[in-house]
Formats: structure tokens, C-alpha cells, sequence
């Protein structure tokens, strides 16, 4: 039995060790918002949270995870609701697959970096793709957060 701690709330598993955390996420928990891209870390569509930092769930082994928080994207912080809310108010989804990824990863920026520049985006973002190209909305919504956070 693995025992994960997801969005606040702790589950036991009967997996194999070696499972993918994004299999753990998706096939026995339900958690689907998570998506499977490349399967080879190279796409950033499987991104989730653990202990704040992002990580691709595809490369994960379940057994790794144990004693560590978890964040899916339909897990609640401040940074990804207020980003969550940026992405609807510019419209920044077209095809959507690779957004839950891009929103995670965003919000791992915002957790370690609340007034990020243009290159610390660029930088912490190129781990994720996007195959319709919505980058540059994506750069905009994430100005669009930290201005709503620090405005009065």
C-alpha cells in the first residue's frame, strides 16, 4: 500500500512501486486534470505539484512521492486560482491539452518568484509546450496575476 498526500488529502494505493505518479493520478484516483503529453518529460502536459516545486508525474515512480505534498491542477492555492482566473479573463486556452501543465508550472514560478520578469517566465515556462502556440497569452496572464496581487 502507497500512502500519497494529494490537494490536502491523504489516499492509500495498491500500485507497484515503479507506476508512473501521472498513472497513480489519472487510473486510481480519478484526478484526470493531469494529462499524459510525451510520456518522456518532455512536454511539461503532466506537470503537478510536489512540495511546491514542479515535476513531470510521467517520469515520477508513485513509490518516490510518499511523504510528500501533492498539488494537481484541481487542487486549490492562491496563486493557482488567481492564475486560473487570468487564463479566463485573456482567453489564453485554444486546444486546452497542455494548459493544467502550463498552470502548474505557473504557479510553482509564482510560489518561488511573486514578481517574476519576462526572462524568469520564459525561463521557468520552457518546460512546457504548447503545440497552439498560445505563449505569448500565457506570459500576459501570468503579468496579469502578479499586478492583481500587488495592486491595493
Amino acid at each position: 500500500m502507497i500512502t500519497l498526500h494529494i490537494n490536502g488529502t491523504t489516499h492509500k494505493i495498491d500500485a507497484e512501486p515503479d507506476m508512473p505518479l501521472l498513472w497513480a493520478l489519472r487510473d486510481l484516483l480519478g484526478f484526470t486534470g493531469t494529462k499524459y503529453g510525451c510520456g518522456k518529460g518532455l512536454c511539461g502536459a503532466c506537470m503537478v505539484l510536489m512540495d511546491g516545486q514542479a515535476v513531470n508525474s510521467c517520469l515520477m515512480p508513485v513509490s518516490a512521492v510518499q511523504g510528500k505534498t501533492l498539488m494537481t491542477i484541481e487542487g486549490e492555492s492562491e496563486n493557482l486560482q488567481l492564475l486560473q482566473k487570468s487564463w479566463a479573463d485573456l482567453n489564453v486556452p485554444q486546444c486546452g491539452f497542455c494548459q493544467p501543465g502550463q498552470l502548474i508550472t505557473a504557479t510553482a514560478l509564482l510560489n518561488n518568484n511573486p514578481s517574476p520578469t519576462d526572462d524568469d517566465i520564459n525561463s521557468a515556462m520552457s518546460r512546457n509546450l504548447c503545440r497552439c502556440g498560445t505563449y505569448q497569452r500565457i506570459k500576459k496572464a501570468i503579468h496579469q496575476t502578479v499586478d492583481q496581487k500587488t495592486k491595493p
